[in-house]
């Protein structure tokens, strides 16, 4: 049972640990982009 545990927890931690660090990195790069989008937006509307 034990080492059904430790096998399973090492063939799913790497594809965790991968994804955790990747919508990290992902998150400020949409923060960044939402901010573009919205100051695209307020030049739109001056622009009308």
């Amino acid at each position: 049972m034990s080492g059904d545990l430790l096998t399973m927890i090492g063939n799913v931690g790497f594809p965790i640990a991968v994804s955790v660090y990747l919508l990290v990195r992902i998150e400020g790069k949409l923060e960044t982009l939402a901010a573009s989008i919205n100051n695209l937006s307020n030049v739109i509307n001056r622009l009308e």
